[in-house]
């Protein structure tokens, strides 16, 4: 994967967190069922992470 493809990929994954981080805000404003975004949130901190080291090693 080269430097680009994983910045993009930073971008996306920025985007999504901010969008499901929203959702998770209305659902707990809504008194939702929140679980499932927070795991999303957790899913997507981890995989930005991964991407933060394999970039950081270039």
């Amino acid at each position: 994967m080269t430097k680009k493809e994983i910045e993009d990929l930073l971008i996306d994954l920025k985007s999504d967190y901010v969008r499901v981080q929203g959702d998770l805000e209305k659902m707990e404003a809504t008194v939702g069922n929140s679980a499932s975004a927070e795991k999303e949130l957790v899913r997507i901190e981890e995989e930005m992470k991964k991407l933060r080291a394999q970039l950081s090693q270039m």
